[in-house]
C-alpha cells in the first residue's frame, strides 16, 4: 500500500481539511496539478474552483476554493485560500441568490457605481459553488 500525503485546506478563519490523503488536486492559474507523496516542492496560485482528495479509504471528496495559493512539499499539500467550503456545506440557494446578484450587476452596462472585475469574480464564485454543490 502506497503512503498518504497530509492536506490542508485552510482559509482566514479556519481549518476546512486536516488530514491524510492518497492523492491531491487542485486549480492552479496555469492548469490543474496533482499531488502524490515524494512531489517535487513548488508553491502556486490558486484559481478559484474544487480541489479534488481520495481520502485513506479511498472515497474521493471535494473542496470549494476561491484563490489563494498552494504548497506542495514531499510529504504535505497546503492549500491557503481565501475562502473554501466542503461540498457537503455549500448552501445551494445562497450560491444561486449571489449568482443573480453578479449577473444583474452585470448587466449593468454603463452603471458607474458597479465594479465589473468584483461582479465577474462574484459570478465565477458562484458558479463553481453550485456545479460542485449539484454534483454526487
Amino acid at each position: 500500500m502506497a503512503e498518504n500525503i497530509k492536506l490542508e485546506v485552510v482559509t482566514p478563519e479556519k481549518y476546512v481539511v486536516d488530514e491524510e490523503v492518497q492523492i491531491a488536486v487542485a486549480p492552479g492559474v496555469l492548469g490543474e496539478f496533482g499531488v502524490l507523496i515524494g512531489h517535487t516542492p513548488f508553491l502556486t496560485t490558486l484559481k478559484t474552483g474544487t480541489v479534488r482528495f481520495t481520502d485513506v479509504n479511498g472515497t474521493e471528496r471535494f473542496v470549494f476554493v476561491s484563490g489563494g495559493f498552494a504548497e506542495a512539499l514531499p510529504d504535505k499539500v497546503t492549500v491557503l485560500a481565501e475562502s473554501a467550503e466542503r461540498r457537503s456545506d455549500i448552501d445551494i440557494e445562497r450560491a444561486q441568490a449571489a449568482q443573480e446578484r453578479a449577473q444583474n450587476r452585470l448587466a449593468q452596462e454603463k452603471a458607474e457605481d458597479v465594479d465589473f472585475v468584483r461582479a465577474k469574480a462574484a459570478l465565477e464564485r458562484a458558479i463553481n459553488r453550485i456545479r460542485l454543490a449539484g454534483t454526487k
